[in-house]
Protein backbone atom coordinates (compact mmCIF):
# COMPACT_ATOMS: atom_id res chain seq x y z
CA UNK A 1 0.00 0.00 0.00
CA UNK A 2 2.88 2.45 1.32
CA UNK A 3 4.18 1.83 -2.20
CA UNK A 4 1.11 2.56 -4.35
CA UNK A 5 1.13 5.66 -2.70
CA UNK A 6 4.40 6.86 -3.58
CA UNK A 7 3.85 5.95 -7.13
CA UNK A 8 0.45 7.73 -6.82
CA UNK A 9 2.53 11.20 -5.46
CA UNK A 10 5.28 10.53 -7.91
CA UNK A 11 2.85 10.57 -10.80
CA UNK A 12 0.83 13.96 -9.47
CA UNK A 13 3.71 15.17 -9.22
CA UNK A 14 5.09 14.57 -12.76
CA UNK A 15 1.44 15.86 -14.15
CA UNK A 16 1.56 19.06 -12.27
CA UNK A 17 5.18 19.75 -13.86
CA UNK A 18 4.03 19.00 -16.93
CA UNK A 19 1.00 21.75 -16.57
CA UNK A 20 3.12 23.94 -15.70
CA UNK A 21 5.64 24.08 -18.43
CA UNK A 22 2.64 23.98 -21.06
CA UNK A 23 1.63 26.74 -18.76
CA UNK A 24 4.42 28.58 -19.65
CA UNK A 25 4.55 28.26 -23.02
CA UNK A 26 1.28 29.48 -23.38
CA UNK A 27 2.41 33.29 -22.05
CA UNK A 28 4.88 33.00 -24.31
CA UNK A 29 2.69 32.69 -27.26
CA UNK A 30 0.69 35.04 -25.39
CA UNK A 31 3.50 37.65 -25.37
CA UNK A 32 4.63 37.29 -28.55
CA UNK A 33 1.84 37.82 -29.96
CA UNK A 34 1.12 40.79 -27.72
CA UNK A 35 4.42 42.01 -29.23
CA UNK A 36 3.62 41.59 -32.78
CA UNK A 37 0.22 43.41 -32.60
CA UNK A 38 1.62 46.20 -30.67
CA UNK A 39 4.29 46.15 -32.95
CA UNK A 40 1.71 46.77 -35.85
CA UNK A 41 -0.14 49.09 -34.22
CA UNK A 42 2.85 51.44 -33.63
CA UNK A 43 3.73 51.19 -37.45
CA UNK A 44 0.14 51.77 -38.48
CA UNK A 45 0.23 55.09 -36.05
CA UNK A 46 3.54 55.95 -37.13
CA UNK A 47 2.66 55.67 -40.68
CA UNK A 48 -0.83 57.88 -39.99
CA UNK A 49 1.48 60.66 -38.40
CA UNK A 50 3.41 60.81 -41.06
CA UNK A 51 0.77 60.95 -43.72
CA UNK A 52 -0.62 63.94 -41.35
CA UNK A 53 2.35 65.31 -41.18
CA UNK A 54 2.86 65.44 -45.20
CA UNK A 55 -0.86 66.68 -45.30
CA UNK A 56 0.14 69.80 -42.75
CA UNK A 57 3.23 70.34 -44.79
CA UNK A 58 1.44 70.49 -48.53
CA UNK A 59 -1.45 73.10 -47.05
CA UNK A 60 1.11 75.21 -45.07
CA UNK A 61 2.80 75.46 -48.23
CA UNK A 62 -0.36 76.30 -49.98
CA UNK A 63 -1.65 78.77 -46.98
CA UNK A 64 2.09 80.57 -47.87
CA UNK A 65 1.81 80.35 -51.30
CA UNK A 66 -1.99 82.10 -51.16
CA UNK A 67 -0.26 84.52 -48.47
CA UNK A 68 2.96 85.93 -50.27
CA UNK A 69 0.41 86.36 -53.77
CA UNK A 70 -1.80 88.12 -51.13
CA UNK A 71 0.64 90.03 -49.66
CA UNK A 72 1.90 91.01 -53.22
CA UNK A 73 -1.85 91.66 -54.12
CA UNK A 74 -1.88 94.18 -51.29
CA UNK A 75 1.23 95.95 -51.33
CA UNK A 76 0.59 96.27 -55.15
CA UNK A 77 -2.28 98.17 -54.04
CA UNK A 78 -1.13 99.97 -50.94
CA UNK A 79 1.93 101.28 -53.11
CA UNK A 80 -0.27 103.68 -55.11
CA UNK A 81 -0.89 105.87 -51.86
CA UNK A 82 0.28 108.79 -52.07
CA UNK A 83 2.41 108.76 -49.17
CA UNK A 84 3.69 112.15 -47.17
CA UNK A 85 5.72 112.36 -43.93
CA UNK A 86 5.33 114.70 -41.40
CA UNK A 87 7.29 115.55 -38.27
CA UNK A 88 5.29 114.41 -35.14
CA UNK A 89 6.96 116.39 -33.30
CA UNK A 90 5.35 119.41 -34.39
CA UNK A 91 1.94 118.50 -34.34
CA UNK A 92 0.55 120.13 -30.75
CA UNK A 93 0.36 116.94 -28.92
CA UNK A 94 1.07 117.18 -24.92
CA UNK A 95 2.33 114.47 -23.01
CA UNK A 96 -0.47 114.16 -20.61
CA UNK A 97 -2.85 113.93 -23.43
CA UNK A 98 -0.78 111.10 -25.05
CA UNK A 99 -1.34 108.87 -21.91
CA UNK A 100 -4.99 110.19 -21.22
CA UNK A 101 -5.91 108.84 -25.05
CA UNK A 102 -3.74 105.88 -24.90
CA UNK A 103 -6.95 103.36 -25.85
CA UNK A 104 -8.03 105.64 -28.79
CA UNK A 105 -6.65 105.79 -32.41
CA UNK A 106 -7.77 109.49 -33.57
CA UNK A 107 -7.18 109.97 -37.65
CA UNK A 108 -7.84 113.05 -39.52
CA UNK A 109 -9.94 112.67 -42.58
CA UNK A 110 -9.56 115.81 -44.46
CA UNK A 111 -11.26 116.53 -47.86
CA UNK A 112 -9.53 119.55 -49.98
CA UNK A 113 -11.04 121.61 -52.29
CA UNK A 114 -8.66 120.51 -54.97
CA UNK A 115 -10.07 118.93 -57.91
CA UNK A 116 -6.46 117.41 -58.85
CA UNK A 117 -4.26 114.91 -57.80
CA UNK A 118 -2.98 117.88 -55.86
CA UNK A 119 -2.76 117.87 -52.13
CA UNK A 120 -0.13 120.56 -50.78
CA UNK A 121 -0.53 124.11 -49.65
CA UNK A 122 -3.39 126.27 -51.25
CA UNK A 123 -6.17 123.97 -51.05
CA UNK A 124 -8.30 124.15 -47.75
CA UNK A 125 -9.78 121.33 -45.98
CA UNK A 126 -13.51 122.01 -46.13
CA UNK A 127 -14.64 118.64 -44.66
CA UNK A 128 -12.62 118.09 -41.32
CA UNK A 129 -13.87 114.72 -39.86
CA UNK A 130 -11.96 113.17 -37.09
CA UNK A 131 -12.52 109.23 -36.69
CA UNK A 132 -11.85 107.68 -32.88
CA UNK A 133 -11.54 104.50 -33.13
CA UNK A 134 -11.73 102.94 -29.88
CA UNK A 135 -9.61 99.93 -29.52
CA UNK A 136 -10.90 98.04 -27.15
CA UNK A 137 -13.82 97.68 -28.76
CA UNK A 138 -13.58 98.64 -32.06
CA UNK A 139 -16.55 101.31 -32.15
CA UNK A 140 -15.71 104.50 -34.08
CA UNK A 141 -17.42 107.69 -33.42
CA UNK A 142 -17.03 110.19 -36.30
CA UNK A 143 -16.59 113.97 -35.68
CA UNK A 144 -17.03 116.57 -37.90
CA UNK A 145 -15.28 120.28 -36.94
CA UNK A 146 -17.11 122.62 -38.79
CA UNK A 147 -14.70 124.47 -41.61
CA UNK A 148 -15.19 127.90 -40.39
CA UNK A 149 -14.33 127.64 -36.16
CA UNK A 150 -12.14 130.23 -35.06
CA UNK A 151 -9.74 128.76 -33.79
CA UNK A 152 -4.88 128.87 -33.57
CA UNK A 153 -3.93 128.13 -36.62
CA UNK A 154 -0.37 128.70 -37.97
CA UNK A 155 0.48 131.44 -40.86
CA UNK A 156 4.10 131.62 -41.69
CA UNK A 157 4.82 130.46 -38.08
CA UNK A 158 3.31 132.62 -35.92
CA UNK A 159 0.10 131.42 -34.04
CA UNK A 160 -3.36 133.07 -35.28
CA UNK A 161 -6.91 133.50 -35.03
CA UNK A 162 -8.44 132.47 -38.09
CA UNK A 163 -10.69 129.45 -39.19
CA UNK A 164 -9.47 126.29 -39.14
CA UNK A 165 -9.91 125.02 -43.09
CA UNK A 166 -7.33 127.47 -43.41
CA UNK A 167 -4.69 125.95 -41.36
CA UNK A 168 -4.72 122.96 -44.59
CA UNK A 169 -3.96 126.05 -46.71
CA UNK A 170 -0.97 127.74 -45.02
CA UNK A 171 0.68 124.58 -43.88
CA UNK A 172 -0.70 121.33 -45.43
CA UNK A 173 -1.63 118.54 -43.40
CA UNK A 174 0.87 118.67 -40.63
CA UNK A 175 -0.90 122.26 -39.97
CA UNK A 176 -4.03 120.77 -40.15
CA UNK A 177 -3.16 118.07 -37.37
CA UNK A 178 -1.49 121.05 -35.46
CA UNK A 179 -4.55 123.07 -34.80
CA UNK A 180 -6.65 120.34 -34.26
CA UNK A 181 -4.45 118.76 -31.67
CA UNK A 182 -3.48 122.41 -30.47
CA UNK A 183 -7.04 123.53 -29.77
CA UNK A 184 -9.44 120.48 -29.16
CA UNK A 185 -6.15 118.48 -26.80
CA UNK A 186 -6.11 115.87 -29.04
CA UNK A 187 -3.57 113.03 -29.60
CA UNK A 188 -3.88 112.70 -33.98
CA UNK A 189 -0.82 111.69 -35.41
CA UNK A 190 -2.15 109.87 -39.06
CA UNK A 191 -3.97 111.63 -41.47
CA UNK A 192 -6.14 110.89 -44.88
CA UNK A 193 -7.17 113.09 -47.95
CA UNK A 194 -9.06 112.98 -50.62
CA UNK A 195 -10.20 115.36 -52.66
CA UNK A 196 -14.06 115.48 -54.37
CA UNK A 197 -12.40 113.31 -57.57
CA UNK A 198 -11.41 110.54 -55.23
CA UNK A 199 -15.23 110.93 -53.61
CA UNK A 200 -16.41 110.72 -57.04
CA UNK A 201 -14.28 107.12 -57.67
CA UNK A 202 -15.16 105.91 -54.10
CA UNK A 203 -19.09 106.21 -54.34
CA UNK A 204 -19.23 105.10 -58.33
CA UNK A 205 -17.33 101.87 -57.41
CA UNK A 206 -19.25 100.98 -54.27
CA UNK A 207 -22.41 101.72 -57.26
CA UNK A 208 -24.11 104.30 -55.33
CA UNK A 209 -24.69 105.26 -52.18
CA UNK A 210 -28.81 105.34 -50.56
CA UNK A 211 -29.33 108.96 -49.03
CA UNK A 212 -32.55 110.86 -48.66
CA UNK A 213 -32.69 114.14 -50.59
CA UNK A 214 -35.34 116.41 -48.77
CA UNK A 215 -37.45 118.93 -50.55
CA UNK A 216 -35.30 122.07 -49.41
CA UNK A 217 -32.09 120.62 -50.45
CA UNK A 218 -33.68 119.80 -53.82
CA UNK A 219 -33.99 123.55 -54.84
CA UNK A 220 -30.22 123.15 -54.67
CA UNK A 221 -28.71 119.99 -55.35
CA UNK A 222 -28.62 119.75 -59.42
CA UNK A 223 -26.77 123.14 -59.65
CA UNK A 224 -24.07 121.14 -57.45
CA UNK A 225 -24.05 118.67 -59.31
CA UNK A 226 -23.52 120.73 -62.78
CA UNK A 227 -20.43 122.20 -60.80
CA UNK A 228 -19.45 119.02 -59.84
CA UNK A 229 -19.55 117.19 -63.36
CA UNK A 230 -17.43 120.88 -64.57
CA UNK A 231 -14.91 119.90 -62.55
CA UNK A 232 -14.36 116.30 -62.68
CA UNK A 233 -15.38 115.75 -66.26
CA UNK A 234 -17.38 112.89 -64.60
CA UNK A 235 -21.61 113.19 -66.61
CA UNK A 236 -24.15 112.87 -64.00
CA UNK A 237 -27.62 113.09 -64.39
CA UNK A 238 -30.18 115.71 -62.08
CA UNK A 239 -32.42 114.70 -59.28
CA UNK A 240 -35.75 115.18 -59.84
CA UNK A 241 -37.66 114.59 -56.81
CA UNK A 242 -37.20 114.17 -53.33
CA UNK A 243 -36.86 111.04 -50.75
CA UNK A 244 -34.51 108.27 -50.53
CA UNK A 245 -32.74 107.12 -53.67
CA UNK A 246 -29.50 105.82 -55.39
CA UNK A 247 -27.09 108.66 -55.56
CA UNK A 248 -23.98 107.80 -57.77
CA UNK A 249 -20.25 109.51 -57.17
CA UNK A 250 -21.13 113.10 -58.61
CA UNK A 251 -24.77 113.32 -57.16
CA UNK A 252 -23.40 112.33 -53.54
CA UNK A 253 -20.64 115.12 -53.43
CA UNK A 254 -23.45 117.50 -54.79
CA UNK A 255 -25.12 116.60 -51.94
CA UNK A 256 -22.10 116.40 -49.20
CA UNK A 257 -21.64 120.21 -50.93
CA UNK A 258 -25.33 121.94 -50.07
CA UNK A 259 -24.82 124.75 -47.46
CA UNK A 260 -27.60 127.40 -48.36
CA UNK A 261 -30.16 125.43 -46.83
CA UNK A 262 -31.38 126.20 -42.99
CA UNK A 263 -28.19 125.10 -40.62
CA UNK A 264 -25.93 126.73 -43.59
CA UNK A 265 -22.25 125.28 -43.15
CA UNK A 266 -23.26 123.40 -40.06
CA UNK A 267 -25.99 121.13 -42.11
CA UNK A 268 -23.57 120.98 -45.05
CA UNK A 269 -21.13 118.78 -42.38
CA UNK A 270 -23.66 116.70 -41.83
CA UNK A 271 -24.51 116.06 -44.97
CA UNK A 272 -20.61 115.53 -45.36
CA UNK A 273 -21.12 112.60 -42.54
CA UNK A 274 -23.87 111.04 -43.85
CA UNK A 275 -22.60 110.26 -47.61
CA UNK A 276 -19.65 109.14 -45.38
CA UNK A 277 -21.80 106.63 -43.62
CA UNK A 278 -23.43 105.47 -46.42
CA UNK A 279 -20.21 104.52 -47.80
CA UNK A 280 -19.05 102.47 -44.93
CA UNK A 281 -22.45 101.03 -44.88
CA UNK A 282 -22.55 100.27 -48.44
CA UNK A 283 -18.95 98.41 -48.21
CA UNK A 284 -19.58 96.01 -45.42
CA UNK A 285 -22.64 94.42 -47.51
CA UNK A 286 -20.02 94.21 -50.54
CA UNK A 287 -17.91 90.61 -51.42
CA UNK A 288 -14.60 90.89 -51.04
CA UNK A 289 -13.73 91.11 -55.18
CA UNK A 290 -15.79 94.51 -55.05
CA UNK A 291 -13.95 95.83 -52.26
CA UNK A 292 -10.83 95.21 -54.04
CA UNK A 293 -11.69 96.64 -57.42
CA UNK A 294 -13.27 99.63 -54.77
CA UNK A 295 -9.47 100.23 -53.08
CA UNK A 296 -7.99 99.78 -56.58
CA UNK A 297 -9.71 102.42 -57.82
CA UNK A 298 -9.73 105.24 -55.14
CA UNK A 299 -5.99 104.07 -53.42
CA UNK A 300 -4.33 105.87 -56.09
CA UNK A 301 -6.38 108.88 -55.43
CA UNK A 302 -5.53 109.20 -51.55
CA UNK A 303 -2.41 110.70 -49.67
CA UNK A 304 -1.53 109.74 -46.12
CA UNK A 305 0.96 109.93 -43.46
CA UNK A 306 0.71 105.94 -42.70
CA UNK A 307 2.81 103.45 -43.79
CA UNK A 308 1.93 100.54 -45.70
CA UNK A 309 1.35 98.14 -42.41
CA UNK A 310 -0.64 100.80 -41.00
CA UNK A 311 -2.75 100.69 -43.60
CA UNK A 312 -3.00 96.95 -44.25
CA UNK A 313 -3.52 96.38 -40.31
CA UNK A 314 -6.83 98.80 -40.95
CA UNK A 315 -8.62 96.78 -43.93
CA UNK A 316 -9.88 93.96 -41.73
CA UNK A 317 -11.26 96.64 -39.57
CA UNK A 318 -13.62 98.24 -42.39
CA UNK A 319 -15.97 95.85 -42.58
CA UNK A 320 -16.10 94.80 -38.82
CA UNK A 321 -16.49 98.89 -38.05
CA UNK A 322 -19.29 100.25 -35.65
CA UNK A 323 -20.39 103.69 -36.15
CA UNK A 324 -21.64 104.62 -32.91
CA UNK A 325 -21.33 108.38 -32.76
CA UNK A 326 -21.54 111.25 -35.68
CA UNK A 327 -21.82 114.93 -34.23
CA UNK A 328 -20.88 118.20 -35.19
CA UNK A 329 -18.02 119.93 -33.33
CA UNK A 330 -17.92 122.81 -31.65
CA UNK A 331 -22.02 121.78 -29.98
CA UNK A 332 -22.59 125.90 -29.31
CA UNK A 333 -21.05 128.05 -31.80
CA UNK A 334 -22.48 131.59 -32.83
CA UNK A 335 -21.39 133.30 -36.38
CA UNK A 336 -19.92 136.78 -36.21
CA UNK A 337 -18.52 139.06 -39.48
CA UNK A 338 -14.89 140.54 -38.55
CA UNK A 339 -12.88 140.81 -41.42
CA UNK A 340 -15.09 137.83 -43.00
CA UNK A 341 -17.69 135.21 -40.82
CA UNK A 342 -16.63 132.78 -38.65
CA UNK A 343 -17.96 130.37 -36.58
CA UNK A 344 -17.15 131.08 -32.96
CA UNK A 345 -16.92 128.09 -30.35
CA UNK A 346 -18.52 129.17 -26.93
CA UNK A 347 -16.87 129.18 -25.68
CA UNK A 348 -13.84 127.04 -26.56
CA UNK A 349 -13.04 125.61 -23.17
CA UNK A 350 -16.68 124.60 -22.57
CA UNK A 351 -16.76 122.75 -25.80
CA UNK A 352 -13.76 120.56 -25.42
CA UNK A 353 -14.63 119.69 -22.23
CA UNK A 354 -17.85 118.29 -22.96
CA UNK A 355 -16.14 116.90 -26.38
CA UNK A 356 -13.99 114.85 -23.83
CA UNK A 357 -16.60 113.78 -21.63
CA UNK A 358 -18.73 112.38 -24.19
CA UNK A 359 -16.40 111.09 -26.61
CA UNK A 360 -13.60 109.80 -24.84
CA UNK A 361 -15.57 109.36 -21.50
CA UNK A 362 -13.25 110.96 -19.49
CA UNK A 363 -15.42 112.62 -16.52
CA UNK A 364 -12.62 114.01 -14.89
CA UNK A 365 -11.27 115.83 -17.79
CA UNK A 366 -8.62 118.63 -16.76
CA UNK A 367 -8.41 121.22 -19.37
CA UNK A 368 -4.99 122.37 -19.92
CA UNK A 369 -4.26 126.05 -19.72
CA UNK A 370 -3.01 126.43 -23.13
CA UNK A 371 -6.90 126.05 -24.16
CA UNK A 372 -8.00 128.15 -21.48
CA UNK A 373 -5.99 130.92 -22.98
CA UNK A 374 -6.68 130.28 -26.27
CA UNK A 375 -10.53 130.50 -25.16
CA UNK A 376 -9.96 133.46 -23.44
CA UNK A 377 -8.32 135.07 -26.06
CA UNK A 378 -11.67 134.31 -28.46
CA UNK A 379 -13.66 135.82 -25.98
CA UNK A 380 -11.56 138.52 -26.00
CA UNK A 381 -11.59 139.29 -29.70
CA UNK A 382 -15.26 138.22 -29.77
CA UNK A 383 -17.22 138.83 -26.88
CA UNK A 384 -18.72 135.90 -26.93
CA UNK A 385 -19.21 134.25 -23.89
CA UNK A 386 -21.46 131.49 -21.98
Amino acid sequence: DELEKQEKEEKLKNKIEEDDDDLEDDEVVIRHKERIRTKKEHSTFFKVVRVLLIILLIIAIIVGIIAFIAFRYIDGMVSKIHVEKIDTNEIGIIEETEQQLLGYRNIALLGIDSRKDDYGLGNRSDCIIIASINQDTNDVKLVSVYRDTYMKVKESGAEVLDKVTHAYSYGGAQNALYSLNKNLDLNIKEYITVNFDAVVKAVDALDGVEIKIEEDELEYINTYIRGTENSTGVESDTITRAGRQILDGVQAVAYSRIRYTEGGDYKRTERMRTVLEAMIKKAKTLPINQLIEVANTILPSISTNMDKNEIVSLLPSVVKVNLSTSIGWPYNTRGITMDRWYGIPVTLESNVTQLHQEIFEETDYVLPDTIKEISDQIVERTGYTE
